[in-house]
């Protein structure tokens, strides 16, 4: 099986579509992953906007320029910056879902938390470290300013992006393991339905993610559905197509319930 083809997009900018046709009505607000941005959801968004949907992608703070930008920022910056964009979309549309990869994915954890949401994908989500260091990340940030970024062995080709984060600034980490905390002990408050995609081999997020999940979060509609061929950035990834075709069923499904459910 071959992966996605490998584009090479002008810049890390927010993405946005207003929906047409049956589906305008349901919004999607994605949320991509730390040191990430919008170009590893695009794939993703413009399948959906190509059903018909009314999609969101925003470049979260400190993103898509530099790791210096992003050890300007705080965890309350990214989520404020997707909240704002999952707001603007509902005010918008009928039903308004929230979705995310990896880091994103806490963040979309947190916002069905405190939000009324009618469901929620998750690819890879992250509540959790492989590096065992990160438990002393909050001393170790000041004796330490940077470290490598993690690389996977076989990852998913990367979208081309005129920015720089050769670097991972500890601070940063610091602020990633307290949004992990917060997304975590908001799980027992996420009702709504919710779809995690995970990866055989992902080695960025480790397996307790998905079971921390499993464990505390409140839907009672939970499903998971295993990627065996994709590393961690699985929506550029062979089994992308799993994660669109998948999602998209899901955000119909869940959509026509809800509007169901309130006419009744």
């Amino acid at each position: 099986m071959e992966r996605m083809t490998e584009r090479k997009p002008p810049a890390a900018a927010a993405f946005h579509y207003a929906g047409h046709g049956p589906n305008a009505s349901t919004g999607v607000a994605i949320c991509h992953g730390f040191t990430g941005s919008p170009l590893s959801m695009l794939p993703w968004a413009e399948y959906l906007a190509g059903q018909g949907f009314a999609v969101t992608v925003p470049l979260l703070p400190g993103h898509g320029t530099s790791w210096h930008d992003l050890a300007t920022t705080r965890w309350q910056d990214w989520y404020r910056a997707f909240e704002q964009s999952y707001l603007d979309l509902a005010a918008t549309t009928e039903s308004c879902f929230v979705a995310g990869l990896s880091m994103g994915g806490a963040v979309a954890l947190r916002l069905a938390s405190l939000h009324d949401v009618p469901g929620v994908v998750l690819v890879n989500p992250g509540l959790s470290f492989y590096d065992r260091r990160v438990k002393y990340v909050g001393a170790l940030k000041y004796v330490m300013r940077t470290t490598d970024p993690i690389v996977e062995d076989s990852p998913a080709p990367e979208l081309i992006e005129d920015s720089d984060y050769s670097k991972t600034p500890l601070q940063s980490v610091h602020e990633l393991k307290k949004l992990f905390r917060s997304a975590t002990r908001g799980l027992n408050q996420v009702k709504a339905p919710a779809l995690v995609f995970k990866s055989s081999v992902d080695g960025v997020i480790p397996p307790s993610s998905v079971d921390t999940i499993r464990k505390h979060i409140d839907s009672a509609r939970l499903k998971v559905v295993t990627l065996p061929h994709s590393g961690h950035v699985a929506t550029l990834d062979v089994d992308a197509p799993t994660i669109f075709e998948e999602s998209a069923a899901f955000f119909r499904r869940h959509a026509n319930h809800r509007v169901a459910s309130e006419s009744s």
